[in-house]
């Protein structure tokens, strides 16, 4: 199998240069290769496997190549090829994948091992570029379906995307998102329709969303203040809107930051209630290498959960921990305080307590506590996280690969998470 992926890889990246050569143009190669290893302990039998145990854990080894260029007149070119795989450590370590490229995670064949993750062309012209393809969609710019960073590789889009920067501090772009692919689940190979884990297309009669548009600006005119407001329309099924506000500057005391955040997803079937949600976040840094933070949410008993709907696993919320997404999305109120030391070459830490109370029927509070630690070296990145998530009840909590544990009676998970990452 390592022989037949070489080989692929290698003949991909000689048709491309060969091509390229023909028609004068230079081709940058660039990538990341990625082990990722997750385990997790819970409470759910008195027999519960203990850390590192093979049956509680999950791991991947990753390639990414990305082959792009200048094509002259204004146009560059973007690709991705992506393989996901184990390196056969589900033989004795693991017993599960934390991401595929296709449909089988545990021996696969060669081709549910890869994926075409992006391609895309771009044109600027002016002061507008469009970009028409598969690629990342930013929060920043679309904070409802967004490109995820939390697994062995980012999700993305096909789309159509313009960005236009003519007015004066404003960033506008336009989009028409047609389909995602998934941080988990079917993987990176398959793409599907936006909001196909949410709420909304569970209610009678509803069915997934073909394609959003999506309208957001960006604007910095007033002083210390960041304004961004995003509109989606989901033809049939719902349209949303979301709004964040930072205000920060030098010269406030402390590195004072402040942030506020609402948004709201309105379902346009008869008896589906548009759900809101509100946030906000107070930051300061007391010296150069501390910062500290609390955030606040809070969202109604609405149909559809805040989530992302490119992939129905995370919020936009300034809430939003490790592992907290499913108990924050819908009918709650959370807070979160954070710290994130910083020691120069030696890396960062990072420190962050949330607790959730939930106001449905079930009123199942959730508390999680996340101790990481980032540091790059070599150009590698490397990661190392130990989260505890408790909930009131034994009503299942999110397992080693982001979903309810099915027929669990779990009210505590103890989940440890490792990552290399090396960029060439």
């Amino acid at each position: 199998m390592k022989k037949t992926l070489i080989s692929l890889a290698t003949a991909s990246l000689i048709a491309s240069t060969a091509m390229a050569a023909d028609k004068g143009v230079d081709l940058d190669v660039t990538g990341q290769a990625v082990i990722y290893y997750e385990t997790h302990t819970d409470n759910k039998a008195t027999n519960a496997d203990d850390l590192f145990h093979k049956d509680a854990s999950a791991a991947n080894v990753g390639v990414q190549l990305n082959i792009g260029g200048d094509l002259g007149n204004g146009f560059t070119l973007g690709s991705q090829l992506s393989y996901i795989g184990t390196a056969g450590l589900e033989k004795n370590l693991v017993s599960g994948v934390k991401q595929v490229g296709g449909n089988n995670p545990i021996n696969p064949s060669t081709s549910n091992e890869l994926a075409l993750s992006k391609i895309f062309i771009a044109k600027k012209v002016a002061n507008t570029t469009v970009k028409i393809g598969r690629q990342e969609l930013p929060k920043s710019l679309s904070p409802l379906a967004f490109t995820e960073g939390w697994n062995v590789f980012k999700n993305t889009f096909d789309a159509i995307l313009a960005v236009n920067t003519d007015v004066k501090d404003t960033t506008i772009v336009g989009a028409w998102v047609g389909t995602s692919n998934s941080t988990v689940g079917t993987g990176l190979s398959k793409m599907t329709d936006l909001v196909a884990k949410t709420n909304l297309v569970a209610a009678p009669t509803v069915t997934a969303a073909k394609g959003a548009y999506m309208l957001t600006v960006a604007n910095k005119s007033l002083p210390m203040t960041a304004i961004t407001a995003s509109y989606y329309e989901l033809p049939s099924l719902a349209s949303a809107y979301w709004l964040n506000v930072k205000i920060t500057d030098k010269s406030l005391p402390l590195g004072l930051c402040v942030a506020l955040q609402t948004g709201s997803i309105m379902p346009a079937a008869d008896g589906l209630d548009d759900t809101v949600a509100i946030g906000a976040k107070i930051g300061i840094k007391p010296i150069d290498a501390l910062a500290l933070s609390v955030a606040y949410s809070t969202v109604d008993d609405g149909t559809a959960g805040i989530k992302n709907t490119g992939t129905g696993i995370k919020t936009p919320l300034f809430t939003q921990m490790v592992y907290n997404q499913n108990a924050i999305a819908s009918d709650n109120d959370t807070i979160v305080v954070k710290g994130v030391y910083k020691m120069g070459d030696m890396g960062k830490i990072v420190a962050q307590y949330g607790m959730t109370s939930d106001n449905s029927a079930a009123s199942n509070d959730y508390t999680e506590a996340d101790l990481l630690y980032i540091v790059k070296a070599g150009n590698v990145k490397y990661f190392a996280g130990l989260m505890s998530v408790t909930s009131d009840k034994e009503a299942g909590i999110d397992n080693v690969n982001g979903s309810k544990i099915v027929g669990s009676v779990a009210d505590s998970d103890t989940k440890f998470r490792v990552w290399a990452r090396y960029a060439f």
